[in-house]
Formats: structure tokens, sequence, C-alpha cells
């Protein structure tokens, strides 16, 4: 059986990675973006928000500009890291 702090470990391990793989996404997406380049789908961008990346997007919408200016994404990614919270929230009460 494993130990509730190995699953600790993992999970934050997860978290790490999902959210450094989003920012680095990001960032090669706005380089895409400026070179005129073909695009990463905004809906993968989603799905890796959704899959616990949405702390490494909203970082790389920040650190990048990208993605600023357009609301419906903006709105979008609101949504997914408000249900995260809640969630979490549920989880650890």
């Amino acid at each position: 059986m494993i130990e509730l702090s190995k699953i600790n470990l993992v999970l934050i391990g997860y978290f790490i990675l999902i959210n450094l793989i989003t920012l680095i996404t990001f960032g090669i997406d706005k380089g895409k973006a400026i070179n005129n380049n073909r695009r990463i789908r905004e809906r993968t961008l989603w799905i890796m928000s959704l899959l616990g990346g949405s702390l490494g997007a909203l970082l790389g919408m920040k650190m990048f500009r990208h993605k600023t200016k357009k609301l419906s994404f903006q709105a979008m990614m609101a949504v997914i890291l408000v249900v995260q919270i809640l969630l979490a929230y549920w989880l650890l009460s």
C-alpha cells in the first residue's frame, strides 16, 4: 500500500511538471505567433490548464504577454482556475 506522503509527493511532482510544461507551451506558442508559424490550438492550451497547469498558463500569459488581449481566452482561464481552486478546497476540507 502506498503511504499518504508518497501520494502527496507524486501529486506535487505532477503539478510542478504539468505547470512547467504548460508554461513552456505558452512560450512556444508565443514564439510561433511572432514568426507567423503554425500555432498551438487554444483547445490544447485549455486542456493543459484543465489537467492542472492553470498556474503555469497564467504565468505564461504574463511572462510572454500571450493571449492577454483575447478576453474570451482570459475568461476561460479564469473559470478553469476558479474550478480548480474550489475543487482543491473541497478535497482538502
